[in-house]
């Protein structure tokens, strides 16, 4: 009998294995690998929107509008909830696993063949290639304008290898400091990386110390730059809009959409007309996952909502003060190198009870370390390892119950309940 041959792991498999070389910071491999495949991030125009949250939000919001107004457009977001595919939409749909299974197999060849050649040291890593697979996407699908969400920093991230149409930067908070800075100033240097010459800049509300970094690059670089903390003009037309999003966050974050979308509507080399039926259309109808996210079960209210770091945790706070004065059930997971006080802290008064879990990543947390945490901001913290044990003991405690600390939490999470939703349905 003739051994059977053993099946070639799939292109997408490719990608996966590549989490085990981490992060790495620089634009070297990521421009190597996109020369390799022909440049496909120089085939469309792009922007780029980059802070430390809310970028996620912006872009779904950019990406809807523009196409109301019917144009073909691509969105690349970072991470996923649970599917790879939910990086890469084209036209409002994520792409289809076999053009997903064509692209990364495109991506694995070239970056094999540059290995080989002594092009790369090392395989890209996990996010340098699936940036280089939603170019090679959105390359071949020929999109009119891709809006691209910065991973992690700015001037060192895989995204930043663009020549962009115009740039963003949401907010800048404290977060990932062991890769980005210990200070507000330090984030924003790395933030602002992807300021390019005399490209027009969207800038939310930050800190003054990270203004004084974002208006100094502008200068240097000769960028024009938009404060839509100083346009009343811009906060009046979306307090007359409607909003998909929930939260006064989402208003604020709605401002810098605004804002980046009338840059593309004047940019006359785009040719992109975006009118305000479009944008009240976009911003009316935009869909972003597990952001303020309600599922009801069995009776039972579940919100998830992605904060996972201090300044999330305010705006979700603000918003439960606003919406459940009563008090909510907070079933918490986070990752072991995020400032878990502080959220915990940020949370608390909102909060009646908080059952701790562990999330389903290498990273995460243990259920009893964010319980010892937790009880020094609260007289009620339990845990419960499990996240849907977890969830369903919160069900029972007669609240509206939110989960939240980690995008690696609510993913899972969401999958379950829609799976439960469906199946009782």
């Amino acid at each position: 009998m003739t051994p059977s041959t053993p099946l070639r792991p799939s292109a997408v498999e490719f990608l996966f294995s590549l989490e085990r070389f981490g992060m790495k910071f620089g634009l070297a491999n990521s421009a190597r690998l996109c020369a390799a495949l022909g440049h496909p991030e120089t085939a469309f125009p792009s922007v780029i929107v980059g802070g430390t949250n809310g970028k996620g939000s912006v872009t779904a919001m950019v990406d809807a509008a523009v196409r109301a107004a019917g144009h073909r457009c691509g969105r690349y977001t970072s991470p996923h909830l649970v599917r790879l595919e939910e990086r890469f939409v084209i036209d409002g749909r994520e792409v289809l696993p076999e053009r997903l299974e064509q692209a990364a197999a495109a991506v694995k060849q070239a970056a094999e063949s540059l290995v080989a050649s002594g092009g790369l040291e090392t395989l890209p890593t996990f996010f340098e290639a699936t940036t280089a697979v939603a170019f090679v996407l959105f390359r071949d699908a020929g999109v009119r304008l891709a809006i691209l969400e910065v991973g992690l920093g700015g001037r060192l991230d895989a995204t930043n290898i663009v020549s962009p149409v115009a740039a963003a930067i949401v907010s800048i908070d404290l977060d990932h400091q062991a890769q980005l800075g210990e200070s507000i100033a330090e984030i924003a240097a790395e933030k602002a990386g992807i300021i390019k010459q005399r490209i027009p800049v969207v800038c939310g509300p930050v800190p003054d110390a990270a203004l004084a970094v974002i208006e100094l690059v502008c200068r240097e670089r000769g960028a024009e730059l938009f404060r839509t903390d100083l346009d009343g003009r811009l906060a009046a037309r979306v307090a007359a809009l409607p909003l998909a999003l929930r939260g006064e966050h989402q208003r604020t974050n709605a401002v810098v959409a605004l804002k980046l979308l009338d840059v593309i509507d004047e940019d006359p080399t785009l040719g992109l007309r975006i009118g305000a039926d479009a944008v009240r259309a976009g911003l009316g109808t935009t869909v972003w996952p597990g952001r303020l996210e309600t599922f009801t079960v069995a009776g039972c209210q579940v919100v998830l909502d992605a904060a996972h770091n201090p300044a999330g945790a305010r705006a979700l706070a603000s918003y439960l003060r606003d919406t459940e004065p009563g008090g909510v059930t907070l079933v918490f997971g986070a990752m072991h190198d995020k400032a878990i006080a502080a959220m915990l802290s940020a949370l608390a008064p909102a909060v009646s009870s908080v059952i701790c879990t562990t999330a389903p990543n290498p990273r995460a947390a243990s259920a009893a370390e964010l319980t010892a945490i937790a009880a020094t901001v609260t007289s009620h913290a339990d845990a419960i390892v499990d996240p849907f044990d977890a969830v369903r003991e919160a069900c029972t405690r007669g609240n509206t119950v939110v989960v939240a600390g980690s995008i690696f939490l609510i993913g899972p999470v969401r999958e379950r309940l829609a799976h439960d939703i469906l199946r009782s349905s």
